[in-house]
């Protein structure tokens, strides 16, 4: 071996080997989702949401739960657990997102909230928790039911959809009008295709009335059960949500949380700035 060679060796192994680039830390965001079962997994837009519209660095976590109304969402200690989630350290931004009103409405027995005092009154509960657990609250207000009579979908949400942009309003917090979107939208496929978004497949009569321009006559919301009923819930609130409950004009199938999810984060994109780079609208 030449000497040249053996001097080129010698140096290699005793060379200072280059330094590794300095490490950059992530700024991870975290998003949860607070409501009932039109945001919840198999029944709402949240499944899709967190699985398919937020990239990797954000935390999705989907608290939404079938049955639940602003008022029993907390009691039940629901809302705890999101107010848990909402001081994890580590997180650079935390945004709690905030959809109730379908379970609000009257005839709901341990659910149903005062549309003029308690419902908005629970809203800014909820608004005022969240920042002070440090988190940035969203309203959204609730997803359209998708009933038709004469062609004109039966917007019976919109109440409690004003109730919600009145709070944000007042309380300077940013809102998704999912209402108003999913309303738009629902109403320009018309009864038959939005059929094609729901839990469940529509019998003939179903059919038959959506060719009409009417939504059969079936709950809006989770139909009854068959006989015999299954065991309650250990709260005692209606199962809902689950694949084959059977058909309605609330809940969503994969294709239906797909769309909504779609129009989620669309929105936010638009209407949080500082949300886009998380986002996959």
């Amino acid at each position: 071996m030449s000497a040249f060679l053996v001097a080129m060796l010698a140096q290699m192994a005793t060379a200072t080997p280059a330094a590794d680039p300095p490490v950059t830390k992530i700024n991870p965001s975290k998003i949860i989702l607070v409501g009932d079962s039109t945001t919840q997994v198999n029944s709402g837009w949240g499944g899709s949401f967190c699985a398919t519209r937020v990239t990797s660095f954000a935390a999705c976590v989907n608290l939404g739960r079938g049955g639940r109304s602003s008022k029993s969402y907390r009691a039940e200690g629901s809302w705890d657990l999101a107010v848990a989630e909402m001081k994890t350290p580590g997180y650079a931004n935390i945004w709690v997102m905030i959809q109730f009103g379908h379970n609000d409405q009257p005839g709901k027995p341990g659910r149903s909230t005062d549309l003029a005092t308690e419902f908005p009154a629970n809203l800014r509960h909820y608004v005022e928790d969240a920042r002070a657990a440090g988190a940035k609250p969203i309203l959204v207000t609730p997803l359209t039911r998708r009933f038709f009579k004469n062609g004109e979908i039966t917007r019976d949400l919109d109440p409690w959809a004003d109730a919600v942009r009145r709070v944000a309003k007042d309380m300077n917090i940013p809102l998704i009008d999912l209402n108003a979107r999913s309303a738009a939208i629902i109403q320009a496929m018309g009864p038959v295709m939005a059929g094609h978004y729901s839990l469940g497949l529509p019998d003939s009569n179903m059919l038959a009335s959506a060719l009409g321009g009417n939504s059969g006559e079936k709950p809006i919301g989770m139909p009854a059960p068959p006989a015999p009923a299954p065991a309650p819930t250990p709260d005692g609130l209606p199962r809902v949500g689950v694949r084959g409950d059977g058909f309605d004009y609330t809940h969503l199938n994969r294709d239906g949380a797909d769309l909504f999810a779609g129009v989620i984060a669309s929105e936010l994109a638009k209407t949080i700035p500082q949300m886009r780079p998380i986002l996959i609208p």
